[in-house]
């Protein structure tokens, strides 16, 4: 063989083991991550210096650069780069006569629409923050937000709804020592808007922004609590560069984001407005409804989608539309799309990627994963070698412990117990100072509360993300549970995503909400799982007649929950397979606002018959829907349970079986 074909043989072997190098490891992807990273920190250095920090900024580079081009897409308007532009400069016109000054808040009480936009851009024209209060929130909730943000004005919308729960409180916003001028965002208001000059701030005042100014304040879910605010600092905005370089290879002129997702969440105003920042077009909906979804993707011509939790479940678990495969969709984007609705999904509705990422309001550790095939589907994020090589003592997994919450301690030394990755556990950042998170808005409380010391040795620092997390040995993330949700039963700890994702993979199960409930007589919470039905499948006798204990005749319900119980306990550890069930009544949700599922008020109801419907509104009224016209379900729920250790199915849990736990005369 001649010298020339040895060298030419080397040269493709070597560039083959390259190649397999590259796949293995992911060395240029995440090169290229590290590259982004340094290219927007030296850029975001260098704004800080020239004091141009604040966004308005980026809305007037992205404005001029695509003036007549078209920027936002609704039903009640289309408006270009120019519009939004100018009806900003108006809005803005309009704060600086309320003496809105740099560094407050504009606190926005508001459905989705084009208006929100201009009322983000004009606070950043006159170096104040936009303050995003959720508009399902009345009373207390609030009247608490409200004083978070401690703003002088509060835009409301004109939604009947939205009147009907300010008008509650309107005497104690506007009273007192609040005295906060409350204006409703009617057609007259827009007209009186209409009417001022679209003319510029002083540039003075945007001046002083500074990166650990919000950018937007938003405000966590409030689930457990009263909601805290949470500021999305200016600096991380710089740092994610999207205005610079669009995600997900987007490209001005080419995508159009699409949102019904409410934009008082983190998830659609912090994509809406970024694109936008980048020259990209975005698309509109009030609120997010299964029937309207598909035209609306049609006619936008939208090519991502973002999504939130429950999102993908509802669109799978509609009838077909004759519009669901006619789109210029090749993108959804969000958090909590479900391992076991992942490819149902992309296959039904022909999106050929997911861009899935891991967050929280208070965005100190987040991932991300764009899913173009296989190898990273069904993560919430991947790291190669080389991150993971830089960040083995930045992200360290921890043993929690699931009774208190709290972080394991080794009654020696003090210190807390690393898991290994592929085991996981609640995921800390070792952080330098207490800076690095930017903490709750007014809340140095519960700030603290998110810091863990001495974690490792003495005088160390971490933020405890409340989340928990395991990566596999080639870098694949996936998301356990939150803390809180995990819980213990017969001295094992009970993954209630790992028994969610397992209960959702059976024909029939359109939803599984996976809790841990108290019982009588026993140690920790015996699972409990939530079961929204297909009753096309299952049939609506297996809803409304499961087997009886004792009874003749097993039916629909008593075949379909046997089969049911069979998966769970083939690829359950035994501890794990939910002792009870609840069968959710048809037409009803255990959602929160977010499209999110809410534990809190089922778990706090338990199995306890007296108290089955109490609190989330299964005991025989409707919750929420997923379709914002639906009719609420008005039926009761069910609850199942299995008697016995060695039971074959699930049969019904009545109050007889109640009182005989707490007699103590029944065991699980």
């Amino acid at each position: 063989m001649s010298v020339a074909a040895l060298a030419a043989g080397g040269v493709a072997a070597s560039a083959a083991a390259a190649a397999y190098l590259n796949g293995k490891y992911q060395l240029t992807r995440d090169a290229q991550v590290l590259l982004s990273m340094r290219r927007f920190a030296k850029i975001y250095e260098q704004k800080a210096k020239e004091n141009r920090l604040s966004p308005w900024y980026f809305v007037e580079t992205a404005c001029q650069a695509h003036g007549p081009e078209p920027a936002i897409w609704s039903r009640s308007g289309e408006y270009t780069f120019a519009e939004v532009y100018a009806h900003s400069l108006r809005y803005a016109q309009w704060l600086l006569e309320q003496g809105i000054r740099p560094g407050e808040i504009v606190s926005m009480y508001l459905q989705n629409s084009p208006e929100f936009i201009f009322w983000i851009f004009a606070a950043w024209c006159i170096g104040a923050s936009p303050g995003l209060i959720n508009y399902n929130l009345e009373g207390q909730g609030l009247l608490h937000c409200i004083d978070v943000c401690g703003s002088k004005v509060l835009i409301v919308d004109p939604d009947t709804e939205c009147q009907r729960r300010i008008d509650q409180s309107r005497d104690e916003i506007e009273g007192g020592s609040r005295g906060i001028k409350v204006v409703t965002l009617d057609g007259a208001f827009k007209a009186q808007l209409a009417g001022y000059p679209a003319k510029d701030a002083d540039d003075a005042l945007r001046r002083n922004v500074k990166g650990s100014d919000p950018y937007i304040l938003l405000f966590t879910s409030g689930t457990t609590g009263l909601p805290k605010g949470c500021p999305f600092i200016v600096s991380r905005v710089h740092q994610m560069g999207t205005h610079i370089a669009p995600p997900f290879n987007g490209k001005p002129g080419v995508d159009t984001w699409y949102s019904a997702m409410p934009m008082y969440h983190g998830t659609a105003v912090m994509s809406l407005t970024t694109q936008l920042l980048g020259g990209l077009r975005i698309a509109i909906a009030p609120k997010f409804s299964v029937s309207g979804f598909w035209p609306d993707i049609h006619d936008s011509g939208a090519t991502i989608f973002i999504y939130v939790g429950e999102t993908a479940r509802y669109l799978l678990n509609a009838p077909h539309h004759p519009l669901e495969r006619q789109h210029r969709l090749r993108c959804a984007y969000g958090n909590g799309l479900r391992p076991d609705v992942w490819t149902r999904f992309q296959e039904r509705f022909a999106i050929p990627e997911v861009a899935e990422f891991f967050n929280s309001s208070e965005g100190v550790f987040g991932l991300v994963v764009w899913d173009r095939g296989e190898y990273l589907s069904k993560c919430v994020g991947h790291h190669g070698l080389l991150l993971r090589l830089l960040t083995r003592k930045v992200l360290v997994p921890v043993e929690v412990d699931v009774d208190t919450g709290d972080i394991w301690r080794d009654p020696v030394t003090g210190f807390a117990r690393r898991m290994p990755y592929d085991v996981g556990g609640e995921m800390l950042v070792k952080v330098p100072d207490r800076a690095a998170f930017g903490g709750y808005w007014n809340n140095p409380e519960a700030t603290a509360k998110r810091f863990a010391t001495d974690v490792f040795e003495k005088g160390d620092l971490y933020y405890r993300s409340g989340d928990a997390l395991r990566r596999t040995d080639d870098g694949h993330w996936y998301f356990l549970d939150r803390l809180g949700d995990t819980f213990r039963w017969k001295s094992e700890n009970v993954s209630t995503a790992e028994v969610a994702e397992v209960l959702g993979q059976v024909e029939g199960v359109s939803e599984a909400n996976v809790y841990g409930v108290t019982v009588p007589g026993h140690e920790g919470r015996a699972g409990c799982a939530a079961l929204t039905l297909d009753l096309s499948v299952v049939g609506s006798q297996g809803v409304q007649q499961p087997r009886k204990k004792g009874g003749a005749g097993a039916g629909v319900g008593g075949e379909y929950f046997r089969k049911l119980l069979s998966h769970a306990r083939k690829a359950l550890p035994r501890y794990a397979v939910p002792v009870f069930i609840r069968v959710m009544d048809a037409g009803r949700s255990s959602h929160i606002h977010n499209h999110k599922q809410n534990k809190v008020p089922l778990r706090k109801e338990g199995v306890d018959p007296a108290l089955v419907g109490t609190l989330s509104g299964g005991g025989g009224g409707g919750g929420g829907s997923a379709e914002s016209d639906a009719d609420a379900g008005g039926g009761k729920d069910v609850i199942l349970w299995l008697p016995s250790a060695g039971a074959e199915e699930y049969v019904e849990f009545t109050e007889t079986d109640w009182n005989k736990l707490v007699e103590g005369s029944a065991k699980l």
